[in-house]
């Protein structure tokens, strides 16, 4: 087997899941998988670069007229690109529309770089998935397509069970949580081909659910936090990620700090 090639810049593409949320820090940014994917080939390859373009609540319409572009006159080794789930989850999507974005942006992407990554994204399980699982499976068969055609990497993170235990998702029940974008970044990660350092599809342990009382007390702190500015958004035809700028709009250099919290997801001992 030969060595892994040394990936030496890494420009991330997409929304909200590739921007890290809800994987939040004390000083209130956001981290998430590309972050710590990032910080991994930094730490093995002098000199990394990284910009990450993804800014939450875009459209793959907007991801394909704002980062694209950007990404390619970029030129990195690595781009990964993730979108269009924000597009098939609401009412009255064409997803015939959102993969002809997909499409158009794939084959700008795949040439400029050494390698293009594409994800089936998770989902939390329930009964919103399953309403959209349809939409959601001819989007995902349309990026297995779209892979193929073009030589990129596609990771299955919507196949992982584990990735759809609720435990492994934020109070937002949206964004997944630090753990599981701890294990986004594994996965990826080995889908490049480098060395394994944990096992991201462990299940969580067995788990005992929460009284009725707290579940509805939960419920309703989503209602009012959540799912209500989340219609009124909606209904104002405005977004999460209005007038809001790229994290890391640059390629630069990318400093691995030592505090960075890099190391591998371990399975806790307890049930939660």
């Amino acid at each position: 087997m030969g060595t892994p090639f040394a990936y030496t810049s890494f420009v991330a593409v997409g929304d909200s899941f590739t921007e890290g949320m809800s994987d939040l820090l004390p000083d209130g940014s956001y981290r998430g998988w590309a972050d710590l994917l990032a910080a991994r080939l930094a730490a093995r390859t002098p000199d990394f670069h990284y910009a990450n373009l993804a800014v939450r609540g875009k459209l793959i319409r907007q991801i394909a007229a704002d980062q694209v572009d950007a990404a390619v006159a970029m030129s990195p080794d690595l781009i990964t690109l993730v979108g269009g789930l924000n597009d098939v989850l609401r009412p009255g999507c064409d997803v015939d529309e959102v993969c002809a974005a997909l499409e158009t942006s794939v084959e700008k992407l795949a040439p400029a770089c050494r390698q293009l990554v594409l994800m089936r994204s998770p989902a939390r399980r329930g009964p919103v998935a399953t309403r959209f699982l349809p939409r959601m499976e001819q989007l995902f068969a349309f990026i297995d397509d779209l892979a193929r055609e073009h030589g990129a990497l596609v990771v299955d993170l919507y196949g992982a069970e584990v990735l759809g235990d609720p435990r492994m998702w934020a109070e937002d029940r949206l964004h997944l949580t630090g753990e599981g974008h701890e294990r986004v970044a594994e996965a990826v990660w080995q889908t490049l081909g480098l060395p394994p350092q944990s096992e991201w599809r462990t299940p969580l342990p067995p788990h005992v659910p929460a009284a009725w009382a707290a579940r509805r007390v939960a419920d309703l702190r989503f209602t009012s936090r959540h799912l209500l500015p989340w219609i009124g958004r909606r209904l104002t035809g405005r977004s999460s990620g209005d007038g809001r700028e790229p994290k890391r709009p640059a390629l630069l250099p990318y400093e691995v700090l030592s505090a960075s919290p890099t190391t591998p997801y371990e399975a806790p001992s307890e049930a939660g």
